[in-house]
């Protein structure tokens, strides 16, 4: 019982963590980074911001959800060692680790005013290693929920080391969909529903443009080669686990989420990039990340071990 009610705590902090990284995609949208200033962990130099203004009070919100990040951080590792399981506290205590990494990668960017209207290689550096941090912290918060009460488990490990490959390019994929993200803020482009599209894109490409507009190119190439080659993945697979009922089901989902997660992303593209479709592109892209990991770790325990 006592596993079982921390594996449903555990997916809920998996949810939380998903719905504080679209907050924070939300306060680079609304232009709230320099919300609080250069202060950190201050706002503006205030436990708690006085007459704050609406992007003081959007920063300041996600500030504080995402420091009860690192409280529940500090109550699940208790909680599992309580347990006494080994596996998930180390799996907790690595999403300690990267919740402080976050918090540190926050501050920098704060106090190095990173943030708004900053169009720096700097930013666009730490805005990539921002998003890889936070795809390691939500593995690690999906182990932790996984191993207290795993739902299926493969009768194998066959395709382990493919779909981890698959994984590391999703990654990548991530990152350039941050520094995509960014471009697509800090220059705004107006909704393309003629045939205009490809001389926009020549005209993005011309030596005189921004490095983040001639970058933002990139991310749909990389992005089409990683659904294509993570589908081809996830596919082949799942033909290795005919018989496995639980397995084959489990691999339906990230086949169904990269499916979405394309069509979002061309329509993405053809209006613009408003602020409401960057954040449900961001969604999807977290939860294929959550399927594939828990697909990952579904095949590294064998049904011997329950």
């Amino acid at each position: 019982m006592q596993r079982h009610t921390f594996s449903r705590w555990a997916w809920w902090f998996v949810g939380y963590l998903i719905a504080v990284i679209l907050f924070g995609a939300w306060v680079r949208i609304a232009g709230a980074g320099a919300g609080c200033g250069n202060h950190w962990p201050l706002c503006n130099g205030d436990v708690v911001p006085v007459a704050p203004a609406a992007k003081t009070i959007i920063e300041f919100t996600h500030r504080v959800t995402s420091g009860l990040c690192g409280l529940f951080g500090i109550g699940f590792i208790v909680w599992a060692w309580r347990m006494g399981d080994r596996r998930v506290l180390r799996a907790a205590l690595a999403t300690m680790f990267f919740i402080l990494v976050e918090g540190f990668v926050g501050a920098v960017l704060v106090k190095k005013e990173l943030v708004v209207n900053d169009a720096s290689v700097s930013r666009a550096v730490v805005i990539g290693l921002h998003l890889a941090n936070t795809l390691l912290l939500v593995a690690a918060a999906t182990a932790m929920a996984w191993w207290a009460s795993p739902l299926v488990v493969a009768t194998r490990a066959a395709g382990r080391g493919l779909l981890l490959a698959a994984m590391l390019v999703l990654v990548f994929t991530n990152m350039t969909g941050a520094v995509t993200a960014l471009g697509d803020t800090l220059f705004p482009l107006q909704p393309t529903l003629d045939g205009s599209l490809w001389a926009k894109v020549r005209e993005d490409l011309t030596a005189g443009q921004h490095f983040l507009v001639r970058l933002r190119v990139i991310h749909p190439f990389v992005a089409v080669f990683c659904a294509a080659f993570l589908s081809g993945v996830v596919g082949a697979v799942r033909r290795g686990y005919a018989g496995d009922a639980g397995m084959v089901a489990l691999l339906r989902w990230p086949l169904m989420l990269v499916g979405m997660q394309v069509v979002l992303g061309v329509l993405n593209i053809v209006l613009a990039a408003p602020g409401v479709v960057q954040i449900g592109h961001l969604l999807l892209a977290q939860l294929v990340w959550v399927s594939c990991c828990a697909a990952y770790l579904a095949m590294g325990r064998r049904a011997s071990q329950l």
